[in-house]
C-alpha cells in the first residue's frame, strides 16, 4: 500500500469511491477493500498524518471530522444495530493519513 492512499488515490480522484457523506473538509466513503460487510472510511480532505499529529490549530477540523464520524456511525447503528469506530496509529496505520473506520458485521477475511 502507498504511504498515503487517501491523498494519492482517493482525494486526487485516481481511485473512484462511493461517497456516503461529504462536507467542506471531510469525506466519508465506502472502503475500497472492506474488512466488514459495512465499512466506511472518514478522512480529512487535508493531509494530516495521524490522530497524534493534530495540532491545537486543527481543533475545528477535528470537531468537523468527529461530527461526520458521529453521523455516519449513527446511520450505521440505525440500519444495522451496531458498529465499531476505529483509528490506528504507528505500525497499525497502513496509510499515513488520519482516518477513521466505521464498520459493522463480522470480518469478511
Amino acid at each position: 500500500m502507498s504511504e498515503d492512499f487517501y491523498c494519492e488515490e482517493v482525494l486526487s480522484g485516481r481511485t473512484s469511491v462511493q461517497r456516503v457523506l461529504e462536507t467542506g473538509n471531510v469525506l466519508a466513503y465506502h472502503h475500497t477493500r472492506p474488512y466488514w460487510p459495512v465499512h466506511i472510511v472518514v478522512i480529512p480532505k487535508r493531509h494530516i498524518a495521524s490522530l497524534i499529529a493534530l495540532e491545537d490549530a486543527d481543533d475545528s477540523l477535528l470537531l468537523e471530522l468527529m461530527g461526520v464520524v458521529r453521523r455516519v456511525a449513527s446511520d450505521v447503528v440505525a440500519e444495522h444495530g451496531a458498529c465499531r469506530v476505529v483509528t490506528n496509529l504507528g505500525e497499525y496505520q497502513d496509510s499515513k493519513h488520519l482516518h477513521w473506520h466505521v464498520g459493522s458485521g463480522k470480518p469478511l477475511r
